[in-house]
C-alpha cells in the first residue's frame, strides 16, 4: 500500500500566553510567562497559590453558532476558540465541497469545569454526623435544589467533542481519549490513522483541559507534583534545572486540521507541515511513576521515527514533555539519550531539546497538541523556543536544553514527546513537507 501523507492545514490554540497563533508564538520565542496567582478559585490556603490560567477569553464571541453552546465549561470553550482559528486558517470556512459525513473529530479532552461549590455543599448538607455517613435523601434534596443539570453534564470529557460536532456539523468518526498528559498527542496520532485508512477526508484533532479547581490542585499537591514557589510564580516552572520543585498547572486547548495531502491539494489548501510519524507505548510499571529507565518513552520515540522513515540524525529539535518535576526531567533525558546518543554515551549527536511548559505551564490533556503546533511554528520560522528559567542543569542532565533564549535554526524535523500518568507514552514526528530539498 502506498504511503499516505497526512498534512496539517489549520491550527489554533487558546493558552495562558494568548488566544491566537502569533501572540502565543511571540510569547514562547521571547521567553514570556503565562503564570500568575490563581483566580479561578480562592487558593490562598493551598500549598500552591498560582497557576497558568487562560485570561480574558469569551468563546461565544468567536463561534458562529453561540446559541448551540449555552452553559459550556471552560475546557469546551477553549476547544471551540481553538477550533474556529484552525477551521478558518485551513480555508474550510469558504470551502463548500466537504461532505459532513466525512468530517471527523478525534480529541484528547479532559473533564470540564468542576461544579465544586454545590457539590461540596450537597455533601455537607447530606452528612449525618451521628451516623457518620451520608444521608442519601438529604443529599439528593440539596443537590436537586442547588445543582444545574446542564452544568453537571458539561463536566463530562466527551462534551467538547459534542460541541465541536455541533459547531462544524461534523458527522463523521468521533472519538475522545483521556490518557492523561499524553491525550492530545495520542488523539493526533490516531486521527492520522483514521485518515490513512480512508474513514474520513478531514479530521479536527487536538485537546483541551482545565484542572485549575480545588480538587485538581489538591490532588497534585498531595502527590507533591506541583511547584510551591509561591514567592516567584513566574519562574516556578524550570524544567531540567537543579532547583526545580514541581510543575505549574496550566489550562487551555489546541486544535489542528488534518487531511491527506491529496485532499488538501485538490481543494487548494495551504499545507503547513506533515504528521509524518507516531509512536504509542505503555510503561506497564506503576500508576503514577514512569519507568526509571524511560523504556516506554524511548520505545515511543523509536516507533515514531520508524513510522516516519526518519533517522535520529535527521531530527532538528525535540519538543520535550519537560514538566519541571525531578522524576520526569531526569527520566526523559535518559530516554532521549537512549534514542539519540551514541553507544558510548556521547551526547553530541542529540539534537536541541527544550520545554515550552517553562512558559505556559502544563496543560495536561492539551499539552501535546500545543507542542505539536509549536513544532509547526518552529519549522515555519526557523526558530527553536527556549527552556525558560533554566540556569543550573541538574547533574547528569547534560543535553542542549536551549536555556533562556530562543535559537535560530534550520528546523525541518521535530519530535514531540508526551508522557502521561499511568505510563502512557506518545510521540509525534512533525516534518516540513519539502523535506528533500538540500539544506543550505
Amino acid at each position: 500500500m502506498p504511503h499516505t501523507k497526512i498534512v496539517i492545514t489549520g491550527m489554533g490554540w487558546i493558552t495562558p500566553l494568548g488566544h491566537d497563533l502569533e501572540t502565543v508564538w511571540n510569547g514562547l520565542t521571547s521567553g514570556a510567562s503565562g503564570v500568575d496567582r490563581t483566580t479561578h478559585f480562592d487558593a490562598t490556603t493551598f500549598p500552591t497559590t498560582f497557576s497558568a490560567e487562560v485570561k480574558d477569553f469569551d468563546p461565544l464571541a468567536v463561534v458562529r453558532h453561540p446559541e448551540l453552546h449555552g452553559g459550556i465549561g471552560l475546557n469546551t470553550g477553549y476547544a471551540l476558540g481553538a477550533a474556529v482559528q484552525a477551521w478558518e486558517q485551513s480555508g474550510l470556512d469558504s470551502y463548500h465541497g466537504l461532505d459532513p459525513d466525512r468530517l471527523g473529530i478525534y480529541l484528547g479532552a479532559g473533564e470540564g469545569t468542576l461544579d465544586f461549590d454545590p457539590y461540596v455543599a450537597s455533601n455537607l448538607a447530606g452528612w449525618d454526623a451521628e451516623a457518620k455517613k451520608i444521608d442519601g435523601l438529604k443529599w439528593a434534596q440539596h443537590a436537586t435544589a442547588s445543582m444545574d443539570a446542564t452544568r453537571e453534564l458539561e463536566q463530562e470529557p466527551n462534551m467538547a467533542l459534542a460541541h465541536l460536532a455541533l459547531e462544524f456539523d461534523a458527522r463523521g468518526p468521533a472519538y475522545n481519549c483521556l490518557t492523561a498528559c499524553a491525550a492530545s498527542t495520542q488523539a493526533i496520532g490516531e486521527a492520522a490513522a483514521v485518515l490513512r485508512r480512508g474513514d474520513a477526508d478531514v479530521m479536527l484533532t487536538g485537546g483541551c483541559h482545565t484542572m485549575i479547581h480545588p480538587l485538581g490542585m489538591t490532588g497534585f499537591n498531595r502527590l507533591t507534583a506541583l511547584s510551591n514557589r509561591n514567592d516567584d510564580p513566574q519562574t516556578a516552572s524550570r524544567p531540567f534545572d537543579d532547583t526545580r520543585d514541581g510543575f505549574v498547572m496550566g489550562e487551555g486547548a489546541g486544535i489542528i486540521v488534518l487531511e491527506t495531502e491529496a485532499h488538501a491539494r485538490a481543494r487548494g489548501a495551504a499545507i503547513l507541515a506533515e504528521v509524518a510519524g507516531y509512536g504509542s507505548t505503555a510503561d506497564a510499571y506503576r500508576i503514577t511513576d514512569i519507568h526509571p529507565e524511560g523504556r516506554g518513552g524511548a520505545a515511543a520515540m523509536r516507533q515514531a521515527l520508524e513510522s516516519a522513515g526518519v533517522e535520529p540524525a535527521d531530527v532538528d529539535w525535540v519538543a520535550a514533555h519537560g514538566t519541571s518535576t525531578k522524576e520526569n526531567d531526569s527520566i526523559e533525558t535518559r530516554a532521549i539519550k537512549a534514542v539519540f546518543a551514541g553507544t558510548d554515551g556521547d551526547v553530541s549527536a542529540v539534537p536541541p531539546v527544550s520545554s515550552i511548559k517553562s512558559m505556559m505551564g502544563h496543560l495536561i490533556a492539551a499539552a501535546g497538541v500545543v507542542q505539536a503546533i509549536t513544532c509547526v511554528m518552529a519549522i515555519r520560522d526557523g526558530k527553536i523556543p527556549p527552556t525558560a528559567n533554566l540556569k543550573t542543569p541538574s547533574a547528569g542532565l547534560d543535553l542542549d536544553y536551549v536555556p533562556g533564549t530562543a535559537r535560530d535554526a534550520d528546523v525541518r524535523v521535530c519530535l514531540s514527546n508526551s508522557f502521561g500518568f499511568g505510563g502512557q507514552n506518545d510521540t509525534l514526528v512533525i516534518r516540513a513537507l519539502k523535506q528533500h530539498e538540500p539544506r543550505p
